[in-house]
């Protein structure tokens, strides 16, 4: 069993020690026969999800199927775009995605007497990262904005270095992360010819490890690292979950997490949840979702624990800021 299901697996094990707080959850094995049809705890359920949380939706996905072994969550990890028109048009009963539908794809559904259940489940920011041999300490939003433009294209523009060209490097040209940098930074720009797409997120990373000269951009739940638990014995973890604060997050040292300043600021910070929280970390984005499906139906129970108390406690795990947890307080020290 490799460690990050072990881990899931103690996870979910001490959710069903917690008194009340999965009611019905039973242990794999624990029924004689599989109940008929689909519930909220059984049955199978087709979920589309912007490929950028993949590892936030996989650990709800995980525990909650142990939880409910009648229960099967299929994920299809994809852009933005395409989520959102596989819950419009009916082929998925979940999306989770970076915005809420529009007013024509609501009507759309009204009009097939369908209802969409929307809620923020969490804030993700954005990461910046570069190798380790790249001496830049940190950026300004407004530098930022000259590399995706292509104002800037030297790392010797920004400081001392014989880095020579920047790279940029996106998941793809679909992705939510363009979108996002596109609407909020470059006012529609067109993207450079040194702006590569790696196509999927685990390539930007081995880009940027591999390539001296080159620039990324994340989610923050793909650099995180729960330092807090990882060592943790079952009876320590069990308290965690019940206390009001959990862990302290910490970033993978395999790339080098770069802190933002906003321009009218001179101190920069990285993507801690404190920093989302109160919003000095400036490279943030809600995450929605949007549940189609009807009542007492897996897609329902489904929806209900990831926004459930013990599903936003999940994601808080990841580096991502939940929506109904209160924020972790974290010492940064450097």
């Amino acid at each position: 069993m490799s460690m990050k299901r072990q881990k899931l697996t103690a996870i979910a094990a001490m959710l069903l020690i917690v008194g009340g707080i999965l009611a019905g959850c039973t242990s794999k094995g624990g029924r004689k026969e599989a109940p008929k049809g689909n519930s909220a705890t059984s049955g199978t359920l087709v979920m589309s999800c912007d490929a950028s949380f993949e590892n936030i939706m996989q650990e709800e996905i995980e525990v909650f199927e142990f939880c409910y072994p009648y229960a099967s969550v299929l994920a299809d990890y994809t852009d933005e775009k395409a989520a959102i028109d596989s819950v419009v048009l009916g082929n998925a009963r979940v999306a989770v995605v970076s915005r809420e539908l529009t007013k024509d794809q609501l009507q759309y559904l009204k009009e097939r007497k369908r209802v969409a259940k929307t809620k923020k489940i969490a804030v993700d920011a954005i990461a910046v990262i570069v190798n380790p041999e790249n001496p830049i300490e940190n950026l300004s939003i407004k530098e930022l904005r000259e590399i995706l433009t292509g104002s800037v294209t030297r790392w010797d523009e920004l400081c001392p270095t014989k880095l020579g060209s920047i790279q940029v490097i996106f998941d793809h040209s679909g992705s939510s992360i363009v979108k996002y940098m596109s609407d909020s930074l470059m006012n529609g720009q067109k993207f450079p010819a040194n702006v590569y797409s790696a196509n999927t997120i685990p390539a930007v990373f081995e880009a940027v490890k591999n390539r001296p000269n080159a620039i990324g951009l994340v989610g923050v739940s793909w650099i995180s690292t729960d330092l807090k638990t990882a060592d943790m014995s079952t009876e320590e973890k069990f308290k965690t979950l019940e206390a009001d604060d959990t862990t302290t997050t910490e970033f993978t040292t395999e790339v080098k997490v770069l802190p933002i300043r906003r321009d009218n600021s001179l101190v920069a910070v990285k993507p801690y949840q404190a920093y989302i929280f109160d919003g000095s970390y400036p490279l943030f984005r809600s995450i929605y979702m949007i549940n189609t499906g009807a009542a007492g139906s897996l897609a329902n129970g489904f929806f209900s624990f990831v926004t459930s108390f013990q599903g936003q406690k999940l994601i808080q795990t990841t580096g991502v800021l939940p929506a109904l947890v209160s924020h972790r307080q974290v010492e940064v020290t450097d």
